[in-house]
């Protein structure tokens, strides 16, 4: 997801967008060479007889080629990182930049005056999701927020006649579904849920992919249901003018899909729970965008980076 502003540098900014346009979406797709193949016709030479003709053919891979070869190469990457990670200081992040980027060490340096860690997740496409559904578990975890509890279990149970009437199968969802719920319902419990056995759950690929199957059902469902608002942003979001559907079934709904600021803008809007995004570019500023229709404090907190999103801890 790409982000724009035109603020001062290293100030931090709020931006409503919940249940209002998003701003600033922008197509992020990355243009390929076209691969043109030849065709020549060779005659002989010192022979008498028909020209005999021959078909040359560029050696440059097509542009399926060049695609499969990127997903592989992002895939094998992926690979080397834990679905979710450690808590770490921001430093360690600022580390990874100090030989290249004074941009981003700067800027990291911004954003540590308002947060002190950051857990990474993996960069396979998901990495959105996974850290919304981590880092707001964890915080109802470690605030023992029953009452909040409540209300977001409440919330998805409303949410089953609307996946329904969205075209998915309560037999699909169903099962991910209840996995979320008795994790959720545990809290308060004798045997309530750690986030140590959070941390589990998201390291298994298998109950961690369930999870976040299931939130992308319910962000599809969400952008049909607001079809018309969403619209225009995502017509203008790739050269091919997608239409809501094509974008649900293409951007949404496929696992390792990256996602950008609708469908941030549909799932806290379907949950109702505020988030704020920290945006880390080679802009010149920081920005944050919180989703929220209200001045609330937000419950999630996340930092956007080029194509990836991990989650941070406020100070």
């Amino acid at each position: 997801m790409s982000q724009t502003g035109s603020q001062s540098p290293d100030r931090v900014s709020t931006i409503s967008t919940w249940q209002q346009q998003p701003d600033n979406i922008v197509d992020g797709a990355e243009s390929r060479p076209t691969v043109s193949v030849g065709e020549h016709s060779l005659a002989s030479v010192g022979e008498a007889g028909p020209e005999k003709s021959e078909q040359v053919t560029s050696e440059r891979p097509t542009d399926e080629q060049i695609l499969a070869q990127e997903n592989q190469i992002k895939a094998e990457e992926a690979q080397r990182h834990s679905l979710i990670g450690g808590i770490e200081p921001l430093s360690a992040l600022a580390k990874e930049y100090e030989a290249g980027s004074s941009v981003f060490v700067n800027k990291i340096k911004t954003v540590e005056a308002s947060y002190r860690a950051i857990r990474r997740a993996r960069g396979d496409g998901n990495c959105f999701f996974r850290s919304f559904v981590f880092a707001y578990m964890e915080q109802l975890v470690n605030l023992q927020d029953l009452p909040e509890r409540n209300r977001v279990v409440t919330c998805i149970r409303q949410w089953e006649k609307k996946l329904v009437e969205a075209g998915f199968e309560q037999l699909v969802f169903e099962d991910p579904q209840m996995i979320i719920i008795d994790q959720l319902n545990s809290l308060g419990t004798l045997d309530p849920l750690k986030v140590s056995v959070l941390e589990s759950n998201m390291l298994d690929a298998e109950l961690a992919n369930q999870v976040v199957m299931y939130f992308r059902m319910l962000t599809s469902a969400a952008i049909q249901l607001r079809a018309d608002f969403f619209a225009p942003f995502i017509m203008g979001m790739t050269d091919e003018g997608l239409t809501v559907e094509q974008f649900r079934r293409r951007c949404v709904e496929p696992m390792g899909e990256e996602s950008d600021h609708v469908h941030i803008v549909a799932l806290t809007d379907a949950l109702q729970v505020p988030v704020r995004v920290v945006y880390l570019d080679r802009s010149l500023n920081v920005m944050a965008a919180t989703a929220t229709a209200k001045p609330l404090i937000p419950r999630v907190h996340l930092l956007y980076r080029p194509g990836h999103y991990d989650i941070l801890y406020p100070i």
